[in-house]
Protein backbone atom coordinates (compact mmCIF):
# COMPACT_ATOMS: atom_id res chain seq x y z
CA UNK A 1 0.00 0.00 0.00
CA UNK A 2 1.23 3.44 -1.01
CA UNK A 3 2.02 5.39 2.04
CA UNK A 4 -0.03 8.37 2.74
CA UNK A 5 1.57 12.05 3.12
CA UNK A 6 0.25 14.60 5.27
CA UNK A 7 1.44 18.03 6.12
CA UNK A 8 0.49 19.30 9.70
CA UNK A 9 0.31 23.01 10.47
CA UNK A 10 0.39 25.12 13.91
CA UNK A 11 -0.85 28.39 12.92
CA UNK A 12 -0.15 31.08 15.15
CA UNK A 13 -1.49 29.44 18.01
CA UNK A 14 -1.19 29.73 21.71
CA UNK A 15 -2.93 28.15 24.51
CA UNK A 16 -3.86 29.40 27.84
CA UNK A 17 -5.27 27.88 31.04
CA UNK A 18 -7.59 29.53 33.75
CA UNK A 19 -6.58 28.45 37.26
CA UNK A 20 -10.27 27.29 38.62
CA UNK A 21 -8.86 29.17 42.53
CA UNK A 22 -8.65 32.47 41.27
CA UNK A 23 -8.17 34.75 38.07
CA UNK A 24 -5.08 33.70 36.83
CA UNK A 25 -4.24 32.36 33.43
CA UNK A 26 -1.43 30.78 32.91
CA UNK A 27 0.04 31.19 28.79
CA UNK A 28 1.27 27.69 28.20
CA UNK A 29 2.35 28.58 24.57
CA UNK A 30 2.43 32.03 22.49
CA UNK A 31 2.10 32.33 18.78
CA UNK A 32 4.03 29.49 17.40
CA UNK A 33 4.03 28.61 14.00
CA UNK A 34 4.77 25.57 12.62
CA UNK A 35 4.83 23.27 9.08
CA UNK A 36 6.07 19.56 9.44
CA UNK A 37 5.65 16.55 6.50
CA UNK A 38 5.52 12.93 6.88
CA UNK A 39 9.12 11.74 6.63
CA UNK A 40 10.26 14.17 9.25
CA UNK A 41 10.82 12.56 13.11
CA UNK A 42 11.06 15.78 15.05
CA UNK A 43 11.82 16.34 18.77
CA UNK A 44 10.81 18.68 21.11
CA UNK A 45 13.11 19.79 23.80
CA UNK A 46 13.04 22.32 26.43
CA UNK A 47 12.55 23.54 30.31
CA UNK A 48 9.52 21.94 32.20
CA UNK A 49 6.21 24.23 31.86
CA UNK A 50 7.90 25.32 28.32
CA UNK A 51 4.49 23.89 26.64
CA UNK A 52 6.08 20.43 24.67
CA UNK A 53 3.17 18.04 26.04
CA UNK A 54 1.12 20.93 25.27
CA UNK A 55 1.71 20.95 21.92
CA UNK A 56 1.46 17.05 21.59
CA UNK A 57 -1.86 17.76 23.17
CA UNK A 58 -3.01 19.89 20.34
CA UNK A 59 -2.45 18.07 17.84
CA UNK A 60 -3.69 15.23 19.34
CA UNK A 61 -7.14 16.80 19.44
CA UNK A 62 -7.06 16.48 23.24
CA UNK A 63 -7.42 20.18 24.01
CA UNK A 64 -8.10 23.05 21.18
CA UNK A 65 -6.04 26.43 20.95
CA UNK A 66 -7.12 29.13 22.58
CA UNK A 67 -6.04 31.11 19.35
CA UNK A 68 -4.95 29.96 16.02
CA UNK A 69 -5.24 26.88 14.41
CA UNK A 70 -3.87 22.73 13.99
CA UNK A 71 -5.01 21.55 10.86
CA UNK A 72 -3.75 18.01 8.38
CA UNK A 73 -3.81 18.72 5.07
CA UNK A 74 -5.47 22.00 5.69
CA UNK A 75 -8.38 20.25 7.80
CA UNK A 76 -8.44 21.71 11.58
CA UNK A 77 -7.98 19.10 14.52
CA UNK A 78 -10.81 19.31 16.50
CA UNK A 79 -10.95 16.15 18.45
CA UNK A 80 -8.66 12.70 18.56
CA UNK A 81 -8.34 10.45 15.35
CA UNK A 82 -6.79 7.38 15.24
CA UNK A 83 -4.84 8.72 12.52
CA UNK A 84 -2.76 10.63 15.15
CA UNK A 85 -1.41 7.76 17.52
CA UNK A 86 0.16 9.07 21.09
CA UNK A 87 2.32 6.94 23.26
CA UNK A 88 2.68 8.53 26.64
CA UNK A 89 5.54 8.09 29.29
CA UNK A 90 3.69 5.44 31.03
CA UNK A 91 2.46 2.74 29.17
CA UNK A 92 -1.20 2.76 30.03
CA UNK A 93 -1.63 -0.85 28.90
CA UNK A 94 -5.32 -2.67 30.18
CA UNK A 95 -4.04 -4.74 33.14
CA UNK A 96 -6.74 -8.00 32.35
CA UNK A 97 -6.01 -8.14 28.73
CA UNK A 98 -2.72 -9.93 27.40
CA UNK A 99 -0.34 -8.69 25.58
CA UNK A 100 -1.70 -9.56 22.16
CA UNK A 101 -5.38 -8.34 23.10
CA UNK A 102 -3.98 -5.06 24.62
CA UNK A 103 -2.12 -4.73 20.84
CA UNK A 104 -5.24 -5.62 18.99
CA UNK A 105 -7.80 -3.35 21.30
CA UNK A 106 -8.02 -0.60 18.54
CA UNK A 107 -8.86 -2.89 15.56
CA UNK A 108 -11.29 -4.97 17.46
CA UNK A 109 -13.04 -0.88 18.83
CA UNK A 110 -13.40 -0.11 14.90
CA UNK A 111 -14.70 -3.35 14.25
CA UNK A 112 -11.73 -4.00 12.17
CA UNK A 113 -9.71 -6.81 13.73
CA UNK A 114 -11.37 -9.46 11.59
CA UNK A 115 -8.58 -9.90 8.53
CA UNK A 116 -6.38 -8.15 10.59
CA UNK A 117 -4.89 -10.68 12.92
CA UNK A 118 -1.64 -10.91 10.69
CA UNK A 119 -0.89 -7.23 11.22
CA UNK A 120 -1.25 -8.04 15.37
CA UNK A 121 0.98 -11.22 14.59
CA UNK A 122 3.69 -9.06 12.77
CA UNK A 123 3.90 -6.44 15.25
CA UNK A 124 4.46 -8.99 17.87
CA UNK A 125 7.35 -10.26 15.90
CA UNK A 126 8.76 -6.71 15.32
CA UNK A 127 8.95 -5.80 18.81
CA UNK A 128 10.27 -9.45 20.20
CA UNK A 129 7.43 -10.22 22.12
CA UNK A 130 5.46 -13.36 20.55
CA UNK A 131 6.83 -15.48 22.94
CA UNK A 132 4.73 -12.69 25.92
CA UNK A 133 1.78 -12.69 23.39
CA UNK A 134 -0.61 -14.49 26.39
CA UNK A 135 1.01 -12.81 29.40
CA UNK A 136 -0.60 -9.99 31.27
CA UNK A 137 0.86 -6.42 31.91
CA UNK A 138 2.22 -7.04 35.11
CA UNK A 139 4.08 -9.88 34.03
CA UNK A 140 6.49 -7.82 31.85
CA UNK A 141 9.20 -5.51 32.65
CA UNK A 142 8.88 -1.92 31.86
CA UNK A 143 10.63 -1.91 28.51
CA UNK A 144 8.59 -4.73 27.48
CA UNK A 145 5.30 -3.10 28.58
CA UNK A 146 6.36 0.12 26.54
CA UNK A 147 7.32 -1.08 23.39
CA UNK A 148 3.59 -3.18 23.92
CA UNK A 149 2.01 0.54 24.01
CA UNK A 150 3.91 1.76 21.14
CA UNK A 151 2.84 -0.67 19.21
CA UNK A 152 -0.70 -0.48 19.98
CA UNK A 153 -0.68 2.87 18.84
CA UNK A 154 1.54 1.79 16.07
CA UNK A 155 -1.32 -1.35 14.73
CA UNK A 156 -3.47 1.51 13.09
CA UNK A 157 -0.50 2.99 11.24
CA UNK A 158 -1.29 6.58 12.12
CA UNK A 159 -0.45 9.17 9.67
CA UNK A 160 0.98 11.03 12.73
CA UNK A 161 2.89 9.53 15.76
CA UNK A 162 2.57 11.52 18.83
CA UNK A 163 5.35 10.44 21.69
CA UNK A 164 5.69 12.04 25.14
CA UNK A 165 8.70 11.37 26.60
CA UNK A 166 7.36 7.62 26.03
CA UNK A 167 11.23 6.26 27.19
CA UNK A 168 11.63 8.39 30.57
CA UNK A 169 11.15 5.91 32.93
CA UNK A 170 13.22 3.29 31.36
CA UNK A 171 16.87 2.67 32.91
CA UNK A 172 19.52 4.11 30.16
CA UNK A 173 20.33 0.65 28.79
CA UNK A 174 17.17 -0.18 27.70
CA UNK A 175 15.90 3.41 26.75
CA UNK A 176 18.56 3.20 24.03
CA UNK A 177 17.15 -0.03 22.64
CA UNK A 178 14.03 1.16 22.97
CA UNK A 179 14.81 4.30 20.52
CA UNK A 180 16.58 2.23 17.78
CA UNK A 181 13.22 0.43 17.91
CA UNK A 182 11.01 2.73 17.58
CA UNK A 183 13.21 4.27 14.56
CA UNK A 184 13.13 0.92 12.96
CA UNK A 185 9.36 0.98 13.62
CA UNK A 186 9.32 5.01 12.26
CA UNK A 187 12.22 4.39 9.11
CA UNK A 188 10.06 1.50 7.67
CA UNK A 189 6.63 3.73 7.70
CA UNK A 190 8.07 7.10 7.60
CA UNK A 191 5.27 9.00 8.59
CA UNK A 192 5.41 12.08 10.93
CA UNK A 193 6.83 11.58 14.02
CA UNK A 194 7.04 13.95 16.96
CA UNK A 195 8.78 13.05 20.11
CA UNK A 196 8.95 15.14 23.53
CA UNK A 197 12.04 14.14 25.54
CA UNK A 198 14.36 16.26 28.41
CA UNK A 199 17.10 14.47 26.66
CA UNK A 200 19.02 16.19 24.58
CA UNK A 201 21.45 13.10 23.40
CA UNK A 202 17.65 11.67 22.52
CA UNK A 203 16.64 14.58 20.78
CA UNK A 204 19.82 14.31 18.52
CA UNK A 205 20.22 10.99 17.82
CA UNK A 206 16.59 10.21 17.16
CA UNK A 207 15.59 13.47 15.27
CA UNK A 208 15.72 14.94 11.90
CA UNK A 209 14.63 18.14 13.22
CA UNK A 210 15.15 19.63 17.01
CA UNK A 211 12.74 22.13 17.79
CA UNK A 212 14.18 23.74 21.06
CA UNK A 213 11.70 25.59 23.64
CA UNK A 214 11.47 28.30 26.02
CA UNK A 215 9.01 29.00 29.03
CA UNK A 216 6.79 31.91 30.08
CA UNK A 217 5.24 31.85 27.79
CA UNK A 218 6.05 28.65 25.99
CA UNK A 219 7.60 29.50 22.76
CA UNK A 220 9.74 27.59 19.93
CA UNK A 221 13.18 29.39 19.88
CA UNK A 222 15.35 27.66 17.08
CA UNK A 223 14.26 24.76 14.69
CA UNK A 224 17.86 22.70 14.08
CA UNK A 225 17.75 20.46 11.35
CA UNK A 226 20.02 17.25 11.99
CA UNK A 227 22.36 16.65 9.07
CA UNK A 228 23.05 12.76 9.85
CA UNK A 229 22.42 9.95 8.74
CA UNK A 230 21.07 6.84 10.24
CA UNK A 231 22.36 4.66 13.04
CA UNK A 232 24.24 7.55 14.68
CA UNK A 233 27.40 8.08 16.74
CA UNK A 234 27.00 9.71 19.56
CA UNK A 235 30.88 10.41 19.96
CA UNK A 236 31.21 11.77 17.20
CA UNK A 237 32.37 15.70 16.67
CA UNK A 238 29.68 16.72 14.57
CA UNK A 239 27.00 14.89 17.28
CA UNK A 240 28.95 16.74 19.96
CA UNK A 241 28.36 20.03 17.51
CA UNK A 242 24.71 19.78 17.74
CA UNK A 243 24.72 19.03 21.79
CA UNK A 244 26.66 21.75 22.65
CA UNK A 245 24.71 24.15 20.45
CA UNK A 246 21.47 22.71 22.16
CA UNK A 247 22.59 23.14 25.50
CA UNK A 248 23.88 26.70 24.94
CA UNK A 249 20.19 27.93 23.53
CA UNK A 250 18.87 26.51 26.54
CA UNK A 251 21.08 28.22 28.67
CA UNK A 252 23.14 24.98 29.78
CA UNK A 253 26.06 24.99 28.04
CA UNK A 254 29.47 26.95 28.46
CA UNK A 255 28.55 30.07 27.22
CA UNK A 256 26.30 32.78 27.24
Amino acid sequence: MEEKKVTLKLDNVSKSFAKIENDEVTHALNEVDLTLHSGEFVSLVGPSGCGKSTILRLIAGLIVPTTGTVSVDGKPVTKPSPERGMVFQKPTLFPWLTVEKNIAFSLRMQGKLKGNEDRVHRMLDVIGLDAFKDDYPDQLSGGMAQRVALVRSLINEPDILLLDEPLGALDAFTRMNMQDEILKIWYEKKQLAIMVTHDVDEAIYMGTRVLVMDANPGRIVEDIHIDQTYPRDRSSASFVEYRNRILNRLHFGGNS
